[in-house]
């Protein structure tokens, strides 16, 4: 390990990508502590402790949420505006001739996912602010229904959405890796140190608090595990190319097809989705219509987190959007087309028709392993909740959640891959 890390040092390309990587996060983590001027901090801090929906999205954004930081959404804005454009380049046929015009078709189709940012992130600014405030029994924002106090924190919050998208872009041109990959993971990472010294001192005040301790230890390292052995499951379809020059008369490769082919998305739209009954359960408990506040008393009972109608609805629409994504994103005919067009088949399968259809039937299997694994994650906190009651050990912290675990996982595997292909390059050069 040391020898590695030696040879990365010894890097210089790699060291100073590493160093730039590492100045820009902590410039990062400063920005997420700079709160709103006039917000009440401690207000927010007790929403934050008391609603586990929002706990989550206060990890997701490495605790600016909870802070009221001028980064208060993140990067939520534009991962939502990457996800529509990405469909949208299935149903307008304009962006899907640029999505295929090699590198200057993503760069016009990224700067497109800039500008869509900036009115996306102004609306959920909106929404947030008003949510919290609402949740709050000692108003967070004085006069927040004024535009004059409103309207600048919705500005300096979309502004602080667009730093940090910056600050990601960064880090791609100059640093490791995906800049707005990493910005996430620090995010995600950042919260473990405080719930991991919580559990000490708890631990060392009494010896009750020890069980849940360990017990969340060892969840987290069977969940990486298993994280990683189904990020890195792929089936490879074996494809044969016809060449003049080979002895055989052809030559051998494969097509690799991830099982979990969607990623964390699913459960990025799914959270979009099954949260919106909550928040507007919410927002009607203030009305002064009995009829509302009586519906949202029953959706409040029902769906709260750790409810088990709740889980269902959330497992099975990760599933669902599990199959949607990579309907759009994975195109067994266009595939099929490729291999034919540089001459490959399938060994046994006929090319075109029955070569799309077979690559469906194998995409939509994986598809069914992928969306349980991570339906699984999704609701492996709630399922953790059930349990520890049910056996009565006390509540188990939950170090990284199962969308955050994906994150932390495909990071941390992709940078791996970068540095090694960094090291590589760096031992060529040096031969030449």
């Amino acid at each position: 390990m040391l020898k590695y890390l030696q040879q990365i040092w010894n890097s210089k390309d790699l060291r100073s990508k590493i160093l730039f990587t590492l100045g820009i996060l902590v410039i990062y983590r400063l920005i997420s502590q700079i709160s709103i001027p006039g917000a009440n901090i401690d207000a927010i801090s007790r929403i934050f402790e008391q609603n586990q929906l929002l706990g989550t999205f206060s990890m997701l954004t490495g605790g600016s949420a909870q802070n009221f930081s001028i980064i208060l959404m993140g990067l939520s804005p534009y991962i939502n505006a990457s996800i529509i454009v990405q469909l949208l380049t299935v149903i307008v046929p304009s962006l899907e001739n640029l999505s295929k015009e090699g590198m200057e078709g993503r760069k016009k189709l990224n700067t497109y996912t800039r500008l869509l940012t900036v009115p996306i992130a102004f609306i959920q600014s909106y929404g947030m602010i008003l949510l919290l405030n609402s949740q709050s029994q000692i108003p967070i924002v004085e006069n927040v229904g004024s535009l004059t106090t409103l309207i600048p924190i919705m500005i300096t919050v979309t502004a602080g959405t667009l730093l940090l998208m910056w600050l990601g872009e960064l880090i791609t041109e100059y640093g490791i890796s995906n800049g707005i990959s990493i910005l996430i993971f620090a995010s995600i990472i950042s919260s473990v140190p405080q719930i991991v010294s919580q559990n000490l001192a708890l631990a060392q005040e009494s010896t009750q608090f020890l069980i849940p301790f360990v017990i969340m230890f060892l969840i987290t390292i069977i969940l990486i595990v298993f994280v990683v052995i189904v990020t890195e499951g792929e089936r490879r379809i074996p494809i044969l190319y016809a060449t003049r020059g080979a002895k055989s008369g052809s030559t051998k490769s494969n097509l690799p097809i991830r099982v979990n082919q969607a990623g964390m998305i699913p459960i990025i739209f799914s959270l979009s989705v099954v949260s919106v009954p909550g928040i507007l359960a919410q927002f009607m408990q203030g009305s002064d219509n009995a009829t509302l506040r009586t519906i949202s008393d029953w959706i409040l009972s029902n769906f709260s987190v750790n409810s088990i109608w709740y889980s269902l609805f959330y497992f099975f629409l990760v599933i669902g959007f599990t199959y949607f994504y990579v309907s759009i994103t994975f195109n067994p005919e266009q595939v099929a087309e490729t291999v034919q067009k540089r001459g490959g088949y399938i060994p046994g399968i006929r090319p075109g028709k029955q070569t799309a259809e077979y690559l469906g039937k194998v995409s939509n299997r994986l598809n069914l392993w992928g969306g349980l694994f991570i339906a699984f994650l999704a609701i492996s906190p709630s399922l953790i909740s059930l349990l520890s009651s049910s056996l009565s050990i006390g509540a188990i912290p939950i170090l990284i959640g199962g969308a955050g675990m994906i994150i932390v996982v495909s990071v941390v595997l992709d940078i791996v891959r970068k540095v090694n292909a960094q090291m590589v390059m760096h031992d060529y050069n040096k031969l030449y």
